[in-house]
């Protein structure tokens, strides 16, 4: 612990252990927005296998498969090179299964058979290791085997097996392959670019003792394969810096169960504490419950107390259990024929099926519901990827208000949200609307990833090109 301590403490932080949450990292000195607090390169990681991607760099372009094992992926003799050292144990490892079972080794499989390789290289010193960088940091790791039900112990149970079979090392027993799958289950983060599109999965042992809060004062986003984590206010010294494990949209009794099945835990954040006052159970309701029947009425309904129905809070009306069943039920219908029946390329059909969803939920849900909300989005990506720009804008400004109201200020995915409609609006010619969008996803976005990654890079000369055209067209009109 003292020497995690001193590894940690020039970069104004402290490894803590509190009573009530265990260990955790401290500030000891003051971090505001947009500072970085922590960047670590990853213990171990691997691409996601959506998509073909580069061990090294995570790219999809330009790709060549190794010769050797046939699994792994690189973009050039760089990042092989780069990556060397551990795939050359991975590969001899993977070389040995038979092809039908190597189609079997997951993201998950190839994690956990790099986190043993990866350890053997620093035990036997091919490769570095330091207090933040070892073996022993992940063994400290929690697991919460004990918490798990059956079904997934028997899961992991049959994943262990397999990395038995890849490693083939005696001295390694199935109960402690499985009892790290749990604590990767708990601990590793996904890795996402800079859009928050996943691209694999890492274990940042730092990383791993920030505690989570449904209303953080900090963000962690990739650069690369780097973890960066970044103030999203004022953090003074001394105080606890916390992140979101989970997508915060939804009601306090969504994020708990969420927290509770994925990290056995239950939150205590200044959100999750005032669950069961007013406000809490008015906001659950707008966000998952139902609208009231007279349009003009923007209020929110609760179970009465005969349970006949729902109540509008703000006129009274009465809303039936059985209307209320038979739109949830006409809902799942078109949503369980959307899934059965989905194709990739079958847009029209697609567009079709979530605006039936969406005019039911409009009838059922109130307006800033994230059900709705969420219809709404998948509507915005579909109408993108076909090119319907007008329709596509239509839907991204009717997110926003939904964005605005489950998000703080300073989070990444309203910025993103305001780059996406700012990207349209140039597009589409509206120049001055666009300018408007992108500096509000500027505003917030050099707060959550920075200013000098690519990305950003781009979106500042996108806002300076849209004003130099609004200039041209000013100029334009006077001449």
């Amino acid at each position: 612990m003292e020497e995690l301590q001193n590894a940690v403490k020039d970069g104004g932080l402290a490894v803590s252990n509190l009573p009530e949450k265990g260990r955790c990292l401290l500030t000891t000195k003051n971090f505001y927005p947009g500072e970085v607090i922590l960047r670590q390169e990853p213990y171990v990681c691997v691409p996601n296998n959506t998509v073909s991607r580069c061990d090294g760099c995570f790219a999809s372009e330009s790709l060549k498969k190794c010769s050797a094992c046939q699994v792994v992926w690189y973009c050039g003799s760089t990042c092989q090179k780069s990556e060397w050292k551990l795939h050359r144990l991975e590969c001899i490892a993977l070389s040995r299964l038979e092809k039908e079972k190597r189609k079997a080794v997951t993201p998950s499989i190839r994690l956990m058979v790099r986190l043993y390789l990866r350890r053997k290289l620093q035990n036997e010193m091919f490769i570095p290791a330091s207090v933040t960088d070892s073996c022993n940091f992940v063994e400290a790791l929690v697991s919460h085997l004990k918490d798990l039900d059956e079904k997934q112990l028997v899961l992991y149970a049959q994943m262990a097996s397999l990395v038995h079979l890849i490693l083939q090392w005696p001295e390694i027993n199935l109960k402690e392959i499985a009892e790290n799958f749990s604590k990767l289950a708990c601990n590793a983060h996904t890795i996402c670019d800079c859009e928050l599109r996943p691209l694999g999965t890492g274990l940042y042992p730092i990383v791993s003792i920030i505690n989570h809060s449904c209303l953080p004062n900090a963000v962690l986003i990739f650069e690369g394969k780097s973890s960066v984590v970044r103030a999203v206010e004022h953090i003074p010294e001394g105080a606890e810096v916390s992140i979101a494990y989970i997508d915060i949209a939804g009601s306090t009794m969504t994020r708990q169960k969420t927290l509770k099945e994925q990290y056995f835990f239950t939150c205590t954040c200044p959100r999750c504490i005032k669950a069961g006052q007013y406000n809490d159970i008015q906001e659950s309701a707008i966000l998952e419950g139902y609208r009231c029947k007279d349009d003009r009425c923007n209020g929110f309904l609760l179970r009465d107390s005969e349970d006949k129905g729902f109540i509008c809070q703000t006129c009274g009306l009465l809303r039936s259990k059985e209307e209320v069943k038979r739109i949830v039920s006409e809902i799942t219908a078109i949503s369980d024929k959307e899934l059965k029946y989905k194709s990739p390329g079958n847009h029209e059909e697609a567009i079709s099926q979530y605006k039936m969803i969406e005019k039911l939920q409009m009838e059922l849900c109130h307006p800033f519901s994230i059900s709705l909300m969420r219809t709404r989005e998948e509507l915005l990506k579909i109408l993108m990827e076909v090119g319907d720009w007008r329709e596509a804008l239509a839907y991204c400004r009717l997110t926003i208000p939904g964005y605005q109201r489950v998000y703080p200020e300073l989070h990444p995915l309203l910025g993103l949200q305001y780059y996406t409609c700012g990207k349209i609006e140039w597009l589409l010619g509206y120049t001055e609307d666009a300018i408007k969008s992108l500096t509000r996803a500027i505003d917030i976005l050099r707060i959550t990833h920075g200013t000098n990654s690519p990305f950003m890079k781009e979106l500042m000369m996108k806002l300076d090109e849209a004003h130099a055209e609004a200039s041209y067209n000013l100029s334009s009109k006077d001449e």
